[in-house]
């Protein structure tokens, strides 16, 4: 018998006011899996992100996390349910009027009635995860941009999720930094025994260090398999994304006049 997907998501459809950002987005994540989601520029990536975590109700479907529906929970025990996942935001959201330390440890600090001794402990733990022991008294404007995107790592694992959300690791990085970031998501993955999620438009990143790769384009799933299947896709928009080969937009001149004319009430 197959094991519960940790995430699952159903039929997700949804909107922004009358336009469709999501179209009947069907997936899973699996117990100790890395799902990579990609899709280019406006595809609903960091939409279906924000689903995941419980922050926009979907127009129709359901998301399930460890089996529980989110749209039918109440507020208290949703805040409950993310006791168990972290989340590593795309520019670190550091509080920069705290230390290193005090940002890691400011979870536990709202969710537990821990000692600061114990704290302290589980904070330089993590430190020393990210390869940032020492580092708990700096600032966040001390750091380069991959010791915040580690930071804002420790803080996500701090209190030992069993899954684990990566909105774009590798954005703004340098290729060397970059590839120390793969390496420690698929540490996490098998030291911790996570389910990882991430979101990313990087190619080399995914094929690093995915178990799958989900692709979105235009609010549609166009695509979800292993790194081989998605490498040898002849789909023609996961070629595109793979090849980084641009879209030749050529808009009918028809179309083009009537929608401006449209918008414009003339």
């Amino acid at each position: 018998m197959e094991d519960t997907p940790i995430a699952l998501i159903k039929n997700l459809t949804t909107h922004y006011d009358d336009v469709e950002i999501l179209s009947d987005i069907n997936l899973h994540v699996n117990t100790n899996e890395i799902l990579v989601i990609m899709g280019g520029s406006g595809s609903g990536k960091s939409t279906l992100l924000r689903h995941m975590l419980g922050l926009n109700q979907p127009t129709s479907g359901d998301v399930e996390l460890f089996g529980q529906d989110l749209k039918s929970m109440r507020m208290q025990d949703l805040c409950n349910l993310r006791q168990k996942i972290g989340v590593s935001f795309q520019g670190g959201a550091l509080f920069n009027s705290m230390t290193v330390g005090e940002n890691i440890i400011l979870p536990l600090k709202e969710h537990t009635k821990l000692d600061d001794k114990t704290m302290q402990i589980m904070m330089r733990i993590k430190l020393e995860v990210v390869n940032l022991a020492g580092f708990e008294n700096l600032m966040p404007d001390q750091l380069s941009g991959g010791m915040i995107k580690r930071v804002a790592l420790a803080r996500a694992i701090i209190m030992d999720p069993a899954l684990l959300f990566f909105d774009e690791p590798s954005a703004g990085l340098d290729p060397v930094v970059s590839a120390e970031l793969d390496e420690l998501i698929l540490t996490l993955k098998g030291a911790m025994n996570m389910s990882i999620v991430v979101v990313t438009h990087e190619i080399e990143s995914a094929m690093k260090i995915a178990d799958r790769i989900a692709v979105l384009d235009k609010g549609k799933l166009v695509q979800i398999g292993t790194k081989e299947e998605i490498r040898n896709s002849d789909h023609p928009r996961v070629r595109m994304l793979i090849n980084r080969i641009p879209e030749n937009i050529q808009p009918d001149s028809d179309e083009y006049m009537e929608r401006l004319t449209r918008e414009n009430n003339i």
